[in-house]
């Protein structure tokens, strides 16, 4: 039976060693756990916004396991020196192979959390995307999308590319088309739309509410009910007038038309 103290064959490490290693390991798990959150809720009592302490909280916790690992090495007695140098060597070799990717999302994170052009919470559009901001990460910004999906985006990606806020701003503009048909009373029409926007309690009274003509088309006269309500209404109050001025338009007689194509028979 080997000793504790003494050098298992093969591995050049005695139990003692691994035991004090595997100890290092979850004892730094731990007290990495409770720093970051330590750090999170300090953070938290600042005026810095909650994507930066997340961003931060990732960092330190990032660099916190690098340590713990490092001193777990140090534990089964090899030097931490050589084990540098090798992570020097692997990262010189990924260098060297074009696989730079990881340098660019951790500065493209630094960017994003720096000048916040996303925040937590927000609704955002980008790199094709469309979700809630969850977290920006070391290497990738998590969104929750509407049917509850998670899509991580490398940080380089959202940072390089167009990015629609669809909640950044404190008001939006409800836009509803509908289509009347040729023929019909455009003044009562516009008048009966406009007292749908008015009546309604979440819709803004300024900007005021306005419906425009938009295209004479095919089969039908356009209209675009425009009204100004605060970005968390949105959607409430898009369905609502969506489905209000089918009805009113239904009970007062306004026709609104299905494309229709007239076909002529000529005899010849």
């Amino acid at each position: 039976m080997v000793a504790p103290d003494k050098p298992l064959p093969y591995v050049g490490f005695s139990l003692l060693q691994l035991a004090t290693a595997v100890a290092v390991l979850i004892v730094g798990w731990i007290l990495t756990k409770l720093i970051v959150g330590s750090f999170k809720r300090g953070m938290k009592k600042t005026n810095l916004p909650d994507l930066v302490v997340e961003f931060l909280g990732r960092f330190l916790s990032a660099l916190l396991y690098v340590a713990v690992i490092l001193l777990a090495v140090r534990a089964l007695g090899i030097g931490v020196g050589s084990v540098v140098l090798g992570l020097s060597a692997v990262i010189g070799l990924i260098l060297g192979f074009g696989l730079q990717d990881t340098l660019t999302n951790l500065a493209a994170g630094v960017w994003i959390a720096a000048l916040r052009p996303i925040d937590i919470g927000d609704v955002v559009e980008v790199a094709g995307k469309t979700g809630k901001v969850q977290a920006v990460g070391i290497m990738g910004t998590e969104l929750i999308t509407p049917d509850n999906t998670l899509i991580v985006i490398p940080n380089k990606l959202v940072w390089g590319s167009i990015i629609t806020n669809y909640t950044r701003m404190p008001t939006r503009r409800v836009s509803v088309d509908v289509g009347v048909a040729y023929g019909t009373d455009l003044d009562r029409a516009i008048k009966l739309a406009m007292e749908l926007m008015k009546r309604h309690p979440q819709v803004l009274k300024e900007p005021e509410p306005s419906v425009v003509i938009t295209a004479l088309a095919d089969s039908s006269i356009n209209l675009q009910l425009r009204a100004w309500v605060k970005t968390e209404d949105y959607w409430a109050v898009k369905g609502d007038l969506t489905r209000g001025i089918y009805e009113l338009y239904t009970r007062e007689g306004i026709e609104i038309p299905f494309p229709q194509l007239d076909v002529h028979l000529r005899n010849e």
